[in-house]
């Protein structure tokens, strides 16, 4: 696994705006955390508390390098308003060219 590059996923709440979604992402890069960030609407289905919800979310992958990838999760706990964010992650074979590139 010489190219492998991490995707950490998590949401954010679908309430906000596309605004503070980006300036939340760009938050990161400007960290030196990730290379990128992909944003996509979304809408969960879950349960909490006993009950099933249905709620628009943005659904947000984040590309990073294995040096990276904790504090990037670290981050992404310490800064999230939900009480049990979703952060998942889980690492993907790319070119050598994009490796390198999330490599900074």
């Amino acid at each position: 696994m010489g190219n492998t590059v991490w995707i950490v996923q998590t949401t954010l709440p679908g309430e906000l705006n596309e605004a503070e979604v980006g300036m939340w992402c760009q938050s990161i890069i400007d960290s030196n955390l990730a290379a990128c960030a992909d944003i996509k609407r979304t809408t969960s289905v879950f349960r909490w508390k006993d009950e099933i919800q249905s709620t628009p979310e943005w659904n947000i992958q984040i590309k990073t390098s294995e040096s990276n990838k904790i504090e990037l999760i670290s981050k992404i706990k310490s800064e999230h308003s939900y009480d049990v964010p979703q952060i998942i992650w889980w690492c993907a074979e790319s070119t050598k060219e994009y490796y390198d590139w999330v490599q900074g």
